[in-house]
């Protein structure tokens, strides 16, 4: 294995892929972050460090980004503090002890990580709080693939309307040979706008499609390439993760049609469908609760409470 054990740290590079998508793709609560591709995609963000706790879990270090940086957690109290986060499981007291020593808090604890723990950790002196603005939200994959009921009759009239304005579409499997496609989807939805928002990683991810081992689908419209959405199966192989979703609002119901398509045209061995969280935007929560979400993976933050938190910034 290529990463040292802790507590050394190296830079999360495309070389760590081969000893940590296997392991991470075991993990069971099905996390969006906690897959390779996401991880490698935001490393410069997140200023992402990782290391191994044999036989546990990688550890990886992070800086929450600083207010009014791309993508910033709305949450408002980490930015610019140190975070870690253990993906596999707790790693351990001597480990938490020595993180703790460096980090300001623990980030995004999921529950198979944190229950078999909690009463113990909490009786050492750590506190943990829901993150509700980083709760991925989990659908159905049969409720959006079929859209059936009163619950979804808008969604379902908005995906009938496309079909009727555009009898011309097509959906393709995305595939390194035809990203370009995709990327001039991206380029043409991130014109005029003044927020990067996650274009960034969203081009690297179709640059690297192949390397990154991905799965997603292109829609055309007349022939012209209007939307495509990507991701990758977690959870043990019963979740799929959608990690970018982009379309030309042109045309309209397009989202719709794209979340309907796609959801269909997945096996049915996938139960689930993430969609990732809200940040805590409420706009993008009341879009995302229009859908009906099935669940949601939890996660946790948490913090010591019997000593004072390490200065932001503290070094390795």
């Amino acid at each position: 294995m290529d990463i040292p054990c802790f507590p050394d740290f190296v830079p999360l590079s495309l070389a760590l892929r081969q000893d940590m998508h296997p392991r991470l793709s075991l993990t069971p609560d099905g996390v969006s972050e906690y897959t390779f591709a996401d991880l490698f995609l935001f490393r410069r963000r997140y200023h992402y460090r990782v290391s191994w706790v044999r036989d546990k879990t990688f550890v990886l270090s992070g800086i929450q980004p600083e207010r009014g940086a791309a993508f910033c957690d709305p949450a408002a109290p980490n930015e610019g503090r140190r975070f870690f986060c253990t993906p596999c499981a707790s790693p351990g007291r001597g480990v938490l002890e020595e993180l703790f020593r460096t980090h300001d808090y623990w980030k995004g604890i999921s529950d198979s990580v944190l229950s078999p723990e909690r009463e113990h950790l909490e009786d050492w002196g750590l506190s943990f709080t829901e993150d509700r603005d980083n709760f991925d939200y989990l659908y159905l994959r049969s409720d959006l693939a079929e859209l059936s009921g009163k619950r979804f009759h808008k969604k379902k009239n908005l995906v009938n309307a496309f079909n009727n304005a555009y009898p011309r579409h097509e959906m393709r499997p995305l595939t390194g040979e035809n990203a370009a496609d995709a990327l001039a989807v991206l380029e043409a939805w991130h014109e005029g706008k003044s927020d990067e928002g996650d274009y960034a990683a969203s081009r690297e991810s179709l640059e690297r499609f192949d390397a990154l081992a991905q799965k997603g689908a292109l829609f055309y419209v007349d022939g012209v390439p209007a939307a495509y959405c990507l991701g990758e199966t977690i959870g043990r192989g019963r979740i799929f993760a959608i990690h970018f979703e982009k379309a030309l609002e042109r045309y309209k119901g397009i989202y719709q049609y794209v979340n309907q398509a796609f959801a269909a045209s997945l096996p049915r061995y996938i139960t689930f469908i993430n969609r990732e969280q809200d940040l805590g935007d409420e706009g993008l929560r009341q879009a995302k609760m229009t859908y009906r979400p099935a669940g949601f993976v939890r996660k946790f933050v948490g913090r010591r409470v019997d000593k004072t938190a390490a200065e932001p910034g503290a070094a390795l």
